[in-house]
This record gives C-alpha cells, structure tokens and sequence, in this order.
C-alpha cells in the first residue's frame, strides 16, 4: 500500500488570547499578550515567586457541556472537548456519525501532567474531610488519557484512541503518531493536538521551586515571557488547548473540506542527556528537524518559517537556537521563526497542539505572529525572531518543534497544499 497525503481540515483551540482559532489568531497577530496575574488562586498569599500566567478568560464552560456532565470532567478535559468541537465544527464533519468510517477515524492526543485541578482538589478533601467524602468522578475525571476517552465517546471515533505524554513535546508527539497513522492507512481521519491544565497551586509551586519561572514581572505581566531575549529569566505557565484534524487528502477531497495546509513530515529524538536541562549545542532537535526534512523531501532552504519550542529560559532558547543554525548553516538567518509562548504561554502537553494550531494558520494566510518582548538582542539568540511586530510571509514549508523535560524532542513538518 501507498503512502497517503495527509491535510489538515479543521481547527480548533482556547488559550490565553482567545476562546476560538479567529480571536487568538487575531490577537496573536497584533502581538497581544494573554498573560496576566493570576486570578485562579491567590499566587502571593502563598509567597509565590511568580504569580504571573496565560489563564482562559471567560471560558463558560456551559456553551460546551451540560451543567450535570461538568462535574465529571477535569478542566483539562474539558478544554480538550471545547476545541475538538470546534475544530470538527470547523472541519464540517457531521455530528450524526454519517460521512465517515468510525472504524477508520481515531483520536491521538497529548497531555504533559493530565487532571492536575482534579487531584489536587481531592487530596485537599481526602485532608480535610476523609477519604469517604471522595468524588466516585475521581478516578476516571483525573486520568490522563480521559481526553482521548472522552472525545472518542463524544464523536464515535473507534480507531486508535490514546494519548501521549512526554511532558512539553507530548502534543507534537500525537501529532507525529497521528501522521504516520493516517499516511500509512490505519485511520482516515484523526482528531490530534493537544490539552493542559496546571495553573494550580501545586502546578505554579512545582515549576517555582525548579526556578524555570519568570520572577521580575510580577507587576507587568505582558513582559514576563521574552523567549530570545537577552533579558529573559524563565517561563510562563499558560493553559488550554489546541486542535487539528488530521485527514486524508483524498477521503477530504471526497467530501469537500477545506484544506489548510498539508502534514508533510515528523521528526522524534531523545537528548539521553539530563531530566530538565537540553543537552549543550542542541544537538537533539537538530536531529529532529534533520528527520523531518528528510521524510518530508525537502532541502532546508525550503523552510520559510519555524513556529519556535521558544520557552523563555536561558538554556533553552539558546539551545534551540544553536539547532537551527547547525541544521540550516546560512538559511537558518533568512528563516522567520516566532514563539507563540511569548503571547500564550507555556502549555506544557498542550503547547505543541496550539503552536501547530498558528503554524497551520501563518499557511493558510501568509502571515507569521511577532515573538514579543524583543527589547535586547542576546549575542547566542541572533537569528530572525519576528521581533514584536507581525509579518506577512508567503510560507511554502513551516517546521513546529516541541522539546520537552526529558530530553524529548519532535519536530512537525507542514506544507502549503497544491
């Protein structure tokens, strides 16, 4: 059997700069942050260094699910659910099970840390009132993979349905799964991206305590992510989701749909270095980036853009940078690369999602988001980080990468359709 050409036909995600793809592009585009003080719980009752985020605003979650069904699903979950709606609404696959095989139609998806808001708010009862008082929600609410379980329920998907997790990159790893999966013939449809829900006192704590998190804009919030920058010192947590549907060309054409862009090619490597730090030289994503460009047939001035893993932290940014030039020598100075994070934050397991979410969207418009926050140029991060003001680019071939805790690293290779 051939390999089959993979589109993207639907889209769909909620982050911190908007609760739709036209609101947060339209946002991210202007070069609005979504980053503001944390108004979940209260970040300096607890003395927290960072009391900064990219949380939702006005997310309502009863324009998605019915008021008895929303106990039953950790906001993880229910970010996840939001966006596949929109993102199958938008595809215009029916919501009868008709026009497509449920047998052949699947559900690959990414979370870092899964119900965190569910598990902590139950040690909390357990600590307070007994483990008798234990929502029986808890364990199928606080499951990782309920995401996975939940929109295959929600939509009859019956193919490969799953997650995976590995932490930062978890999203793109669904992304490159679910590639391969609908290339090779396995599904003809899949619902993939990613979901994250951690801004949560034990989640700000954690990444505190690591000291990963930016601590000197507690007071103007907007400046706080500053991937590339020189000034920068550490990252933003964000939250939501992001979701692509990943179609067959022809099963798409079939039908009618809209075609964004074309999935191309994937690229996964480890670092085997160190749990948090990126090993020195960024050798690990370089090789992603070198396997995708690869499976893709593609020679590396044929990058216009790359949407940036871009976190804000020193070794990272740095990192990553290093990478891009060791793989595209010369080119990688007239490559546009730009980090949603600085606008969004760091989704962690869902980041990839929502970055794949602009990447297919700077395609399908001929336009790249700024990295905000470029006020001083770092001698190790000198490439072109669309400083603060968007660009409109005809963008043939587009590389999102993810690197996560771990030394994970996945590269996704996206194309204009022709």
């Amino acid at each position: 059997m051939g390999k089959c050409r993979v589109v993207v036909t639907g889209l769909g995600t909620v982050n911190a700069c908007g609760n739709d793809v036209e609101s947060s592009w339209e946002a991210v585009l202007a070069g609005r942050s979504g980053i503001t003080n944390i108004k979940r719980f209260d970040a300096r009752a607890f003395e927290m260094p960072c009391d900064v985020a990219g949380e939702l605003k006005d997310f309502d979650p009863l324009k998605w699910f019915e008021r008895k069904d929303i106990k039953k699903l950790d906001l993880m979950t229910q970010y996840g659910l939001a966006a596949t709606q929109m993102a199958w609404d938008d595809a215009d696959l029916p919501s009868d099970g008709t026009g497509f095989d449920p047998e052949l139609s699947g559900v690959i998806l990414g979370t870092g840390i899964g119900g965190l808001d569910t598990i902590e708010n139950t040690h909390t009862t357990i600590m307070e009132k007994g483990h008798q008082r234990v929502s029986p929600f808890f364990v199928p609410k606080m499951m990782a993979n309920a995401i996975a379980g939940m929109v295959s329920i929600r939509f009859g998907l019956m193919g490969p349905s799953f997650i995976t997790s590995s932490a930062c990159a978890s999203a793109n790893h669904a992304m490159a799964l679910a590639f391969r999966s609908v290339r090779d013939g396995e599904q003809h449809l899949c619902v993939t991206g990613g979901a994250e829900a951690t801004i949560t006192t034990m989640g700000m704590a954690g990444f505190n305590s690591l000291r990963a998190m930016s601590r000197s804009h507690n007071d103007d919030p907007t400046k706080a992510s500053r991937p590339f920058d020189m000034n920068r010192d550490g990252f933003v947590m964000g939250e939501g989701a992001g979701i692509l549907i990943f179609e067959e060309l022809e099963h798409a054409k079939k039908r009618g749909a809209t075609i964004y862009c074309e999935v191309v090619g994937q690229g996964m490597t480890a670092d085997a270095h160190h749990i948090t730090a990126p090993a020195p030289g960024g050798s690990g994503p370089r090789r992603a980036m070198k396997i995708a460009l690869r499976e893709a047939g593609l020679n590396p001035d044929q990058v216009d853009y790359i949407n940036a893993h871009g976190t804000s932290t020193a070794l990272n940014d740095a990192a990553e940078t290093q990478a891009i030039k060791a793989e595209f020598g010369a080119h990688a100075y007239k490559i546009a690369i730009s980090s949603s994070k600085s606008l969004v934050g760091h989704l962690l397991g869902g980041s990839g999602g929502v970055e794949g979410v602009f990447t297919a969207k700077s395609i399908a418009d001929g336009k790249v988001h700024p990295t905000i926050n470029q006020d001083e140029s770092d001698p190790e991060c000198d490439l072109d980080y669309v400083p603060n003001v968007m660009r409109e680019l005809d963008v043939r071939y587009a590389l999102s990468n993810s690197l996560g805790f771990g030394g994970h690293n996945v590269t996704v290779a996206f194309g204009k359709y022709t």
